[in-house]
Parts: structure tokens; C-alpha cells; sequence
């Protein structure tokens, strides 16, 4: 995998005193950010390592990874992967992902082409209750990146109904709410299976989201995940430190990162703010997830 700077990470130096978020997206997802301007931002605020990890695509690595040439930061490939589980939030980030990956891209498009339709069976839902939705507005997004319910939630700020993304999914795009469709089915572990046979370094992402995190952690260490977030932008030191206590029971990486989608997407959210420590990304590498 191609990374720049060439450095040993295991080696100190300059880099490994700067910022590292292991987190974060584009519009090639659901980021409002393009790719090359989220690295603009991630080089502007010292970051030593960004990952790019949109929701079930890469296609906006390559352009990252470019610009960080010219910014001399250091861009890690991801992808985060969206499953579905009874109500819960189970996220799969992947690491060293190859955006050629045969297997990989044709699961994805498979996935964006579930997003798309999930979406669109929202927006009409949300149009049926009476909001004047500008459908082909969001749905024209597809086109570029792989559409979720932030693009929903951003019309609906658009159009006054909601002040803020927290409250557009609070009151329409959870579960239970007006706008909600559940997710075609794809499981966790058909998400670890898929990144370990793409050779990439399976992490779950903001573990508390699942609901159970010993119960999800139970199912997916066999299989091969090698590591769960710990430093995640929203959580608070001791629910880090809970986390950062299960990761060293099982063996997993620490790692962590800002879910980074734009400026005032979330309180917590800010690119680079994680607080995340230079070990992992080190271990990531070591686990395969490296030049």
C-alpha cells in the first residue's frame, strides 16, 4: 500500500508527536468535506496520519491520497462498513484497504445500491408526513458518493423542519421514528469476512452504539477482528477507559478517532480532537494495515 511519507511508524521521529484520527469521512460518503480538502484540513491542523474511512465505498482514497503527497501527511486507507443488527449500530471499520480489490468493490456496489435504495424509501416516507422533500435533490448524490440519512438530515435543516442533524435523526430517521427503513440485511460478520478476505484490518467501530459490546466482541474475534475503538470522539475519558480495559482483556488494538463529517456536525466531532496515540496506528500497521 502506498503511503506518504515513507517512515518506519514503529521508528520516532517528528511525525509520531503530531496528531493521529483514524476516523473520518468525505463526500464520497456522507462528509461534507471532499477528499482533498478534508487532507487540507488534516494537514492545516498538524495531523501526523489521517484515515479515510467513508460509509461502504473508497472511492474517495485515491484523491486523498494524492493530496497528503503534496501536504506530507500520511493517509491510511479505510472503509466503514454499515450492518445490520435489531436495532443496534454495528460498524465495521476496515484498514489497508486496496480500492481495486475485486471482491471489495463489487460488495460495495452492492451495498451503495441497498443505500440508495433505503434512502429513497425514507424520503418518501418523510414526503407521505407531509415534508416537501426535494427528493431528486438527494438522491442525485448517489451519484457521487454513497448516500445516508445525513443527506436526509441535512434537507430537513434545509427546509426549517430541524435545527440540528442530532435532531433531524432524533425525531425522524431512528428507529421507531417517521422516517425510519430498516437496513437490508448484512451482517457484522459478513462485514469481518469481507475485510478479511480483502486482506484489510477489521476494527469496530464506536463500540458502544451495539448496544452490548462483550456480546458483539464475543461474536466477531473469532472470526477476525483485530481491534475496537477506544478514543472516540464523542465518549468521555471513562468510557474510554472501559473500552481501553476490554481491547487489552482480548488481545485487540486500541485504536480511535473523531468520526469526523464536517464543520458542526456533532459536539465531539472535530477532525483531530480524539486524542488518538501514535501506537495505533503503529500496531494497525504491524497488523497489516501499512505500507
Amino acid at each position: 500500500m502506498n503511503q506518504t511519507p515513507h517512515h518506519h511508524p514503529d521508528r520516532p521521529d517528528e511525525l509520531s508527536s503530531r496528531p493521529v484520527d483514524l476516523h473520518a469521512h468525505t463526500t464520497a460518503s456522507d462528509g461534507t468535506l471532499a477528499p482533498e480538502a478534508l487532507v487540507d484540513l488534516a494537514a492545516d491542523r498538524g495531523l501526523a496520519v489521517l484515515a479515510v474511512t467513508d460509509h461502504d465505498t473508497v472511492d474517495g482514497i485515491d484523491a486523498a491520497t494524492r493530496r497528503a503527497t503534496e501536504r506530507g501527511i500520511v493517509v491510511l486507507p479505510g472503509v466503514e462498513l454499515s450492518t445490520t443488527e435489531r436495532g443496534a449500530e454495528v460498524h465495521v471499520l476496515g484498514y489497508g484497504v486496496d480500492p481495486d480489490d475485486g471482491e471489495l468493490r463489487d460488495a460495495l456496489a452492492d451495498l451503495a445500491a441497498s443505500r440508495y435504495r433505503r434512502i429513497a424509501a425514507m424520503i418518501e416516507k418523510l414526503r407521505d408526513a407531509g415534508f416537501a422533500i426535494d427528493a431528486d435533490a438527494i438522491l442525485a448524490q448517489a451519484d457521487v458518493g454513497s448516500i445516508g440519512r445525513p443527506h436526509v438530515a441535512r434537507e430537513l435543516m434545509r427546509l426549517g423542519v430541524v435545527s440540528s442533524v442530532d435532531e433531524a435523526f432524533d425525531r425522524f430517521l431512528k428507529p421507531g421514528r417517521p422516517g425510519w427503513v430498516p437496513r437490508d440485511p448484512f451482517t457484522p460478520e459478513q462485514a469481518v469476512q469481507l475485510l478479511v478476505n480483502s486482506r484489510s484490518v477489521p476494527v469496530l467501530a464506536h463500540p458502544f452504539s451495539t448496544g452490548d459490546v462483550d456480546a458483539i466482541l464475543d461474536r466477531l474475534v473469532p472470526l477476525g477482528l483485530r481491534g475496537m475503538e477506544v478514543w472516540y470522539g464523542e465518549y468521555s475519558q471513562p468510557r474510554r477507559e472501559q473500552l481501553r480495559h476490554k481491547a487489552e482483556a482480548r488481545g485487540l488494538i486500541a485504536t480511535g478517532g473523531s468520526d469526523y463529517h464536517g464543520p458542526g456536525f456533532r459536539e465531539g466531532r472535530e477532525l483531530g480532537s480524539a486524542n488518538v496515540p501514535w501506537e495505533a496506528y503503529v500496531r494497525l500497521v504491524e497488523a497489516g494495515a501499512g505500507p
